[in-house]
């Protein structure tokens, strides 16, 4: 329950509890804050039974800490009926990602071999230099306007 309560701050709550309290009213006070959290509990609890029991017998293993998200996600992706283990396995972002640039080299590679060789733009070995502005087209190219698509 107090797992955050390191050993410095339980000394410094007992000795303000003293001081407050007095040694004399103490013990009675510990029993009245013990008393009110064992209520709290019973409380709890018979809200949780009562919940679950209204629910009916197909939510009988509800348990109220999945409501919390992060637990809710965490129990999901653990149960591996849904597959996403084979999911997460299948799916190789850096294969895929070369796969991506060996096809855009071999096209790179086949346009510089296709084009004639007066051709005043330098091969630069299938590699797309990003510092070079793009070609525009010219307003032939240009598709109409359409002023009500805008």
């Amino acid at each position: 329950m107090f797992n955050d309560i390191g050993p410095l701050e339980l000394v410094t709550i007992v000795v303000l509890a003293v001081l407050v309290f007095g040694p004399d009213k103490l013990p009675k006070v510990i029993q009245d804050v013990t008393r009110t959290i064992r209520k709290i509990r019973e409380f709890s609890e018979s809200a949780k039974h009562d919940i679950r029991s209204e629910l009916g017998p197909e939510f009988k293993d509800f348990e109220f800490e999945d409501l919390n998200p992060k637990t809710f996600i965490r129990k999901q992706l653990d149960n591996d009926d849904l597959g996403l283990k084979e999911i997460r396995n299948g799916f190789d972002l850096k294969k895929e990602m070369a796969e991506v640039t060996d096809a855009v080299n071999s096209r790179d590679s086949e346009a510089s071999s296709s084009s004639s060789p007066s051709s005043s733009a330098p091969s630069s070995g299938g590699r797309i230099d990003m510092a070079k502005k793009p070609e525009t087209p010219g307003d032939d190219d240009r598709p109409p306007f359409d002023a009500d698509a805008t």
